[in-house]
């Protein structure tokens, strides 16, 4: 069974010169290493994080977690996530590309979850967006807000004016996600960025094209960043992820130089994590699973994958490439025979996720050329309707 139809799913940033495999990697030879002391696995040199027993915080001075599809959905929290952040020794904050709400309700929402959480533990899109408008309009300027309650609080807080309609007073547009924003909205702000105005600044908390929430995944921020885009012909700057200007809000805020990332995003939050330079880490509770990863690109790959929070204190396994062109993790395991990449061994599904990506990641190939047996995919939960979309 072929996975050309992941082609897609395979995004077009700027590529690493060397393919990552996950952390914690172990060989079933000894591998060269450089003068760091990294040692490199097949086809890669590869960045290892972990020892062998440690656990994803191992080494970290703070847990830094998206919300949407990590913590939560909707309203309700994801299994485990509550216990086991509330076990957790470490500093957590959360990093947020959702503008519709302020940090402060944000934080209530995680208290009623049973989190100990306080608005100062949470950095939004919002507040990006914020910083950045301050390097752009004078103090007490007028910014045409396109958003939610979230996105104004913020832009007041920093001292400018907020107001809904454009008036050659305007000195920015900043637009962010709100479930309220409608065409007459995204009009308005397609006016004040056209014609006279066309150098005006215009700041998008964020890019998301998707937002999960209770009932599935819905249009994100970038659906209607891009309708005015459409209408204006020119592109906003990005204060959310996978920006690093978010990133670097959070690591000043708290005041550490070590994190660990946890997302569920590839495209957003596990690209700005490694742009950032932290360790990353994807749970499989959200937006992407077993096909993005396998199609990801070196920028998007996660040093972690994990099922979801509850591993967090678990000791991380080691990916173990043996002679024959099995990749093995604890019981799971699977072979590159040439182009095509077979089950082997079932095991535990987090694992054999772990097993295949380092498998392809490893092999140099792209993702287009390889061939997926038909069992693993059904072992990893990839439809195999999908490849024939």
């Amino acid at each position: 069974m072929s996975l050309k139809f992941l082609k897609k799913m395979s995004k077009s940033s700027a590529t690493s010169p060397t393919a990552q495999t996950p952390a914690n990697q172990t060989t079933a030879s000894p591998t060269p290493s450089d003068s760091s002391g990294v040692s490199a696995g097949p086809s890669s040199v590869v960045r290892v994080s972990l020892a062998a027993g440690e656990t994803p915080v191992s080494g970290v001075d703070l847990i830094l977690l998206d919300l949407d599809g990590v913590v939560y959905k909707g309203e309700a929290a994801i299994a485990g996530a509550v216990e086991a952040l509330n076990a957790s020794e470490l500093r957590i904050g959360y990093i947020t590309n959702n503008a519709s709400r302020s940090a402060a309700t944000v934080a209530d929402h995680l208290l009623r979850l049973g989190l100990e959480a306080a608005e100062s533990d949470v950095v939004t899109s919002s507040q990006a967006a914020a910083r950045l408008l301050a390097d752009l309009v004078e103090p007490g300027g007028e910014v045409l807000v396109v958003g939610g309650e979230g996105l104004i609080v913020e832009v007041e807080r920093a001292g400018f004016i907020a107001v809904f309609t454009g008036t050659p007073e305007t000195a920015a547009v900043v637009q962010g996600f709100a479930p309220t924003v409608g065409w007459e909205s995204l009009a308005q702000a397609a006016f004040a960025l056209q014609g006279e105005y066309s150098e005006r600044p215009w700041v998008a908390t964020n890019n998301d094209w998707t937002i999960p929430v209770a009932g599935g995944i819905a249009p994100g921020n970038g659906t209607l960043v891009s309708a005015v885009h459409t209408a204006v012909g020119r592109l906003p700057i990005v204060a959310g992820k996978p920006e690093v200007p978010i990133f670097e809000a959070a690591l000043e805020r708290f005041g550490v130089a070590d994190a660990l990332f946890i997302g569920d995003r590839l495209d957003t939050d596990i690209l700005g994590a490694n742009r950032a330079g932290l360790r990353s880490a994807l749970v499989l509770t959200g937006i992407d699973g077993p096909k993005q990863l396998l199609a990801a690109s070196a920028p998007m790959r996660p040093e972690l994958i994990l099922t979801d929070l509850s591993e967090l204190t678990l000791p991380y396994p080691a990916t173990e490439f043996e002679a024959d062109g099995v990749v093995r993790v604890r019981d799971s395991a699977v072979r590159m025979n040439g182009h095509r990449v077979e089950l082997v061994a079932p095991g535990a599904h987090v694992d054999l996720v772990r097993a295949s990506c380092a498998a392809v990641w490893a092999s140099g190939l792209a993702i287009y050329g390889i061939d997926v047996d038909g069992l693993l995919m059904d072992a990893l939960g990839i439809a195999r309707d999908d490849s024939r979309r």
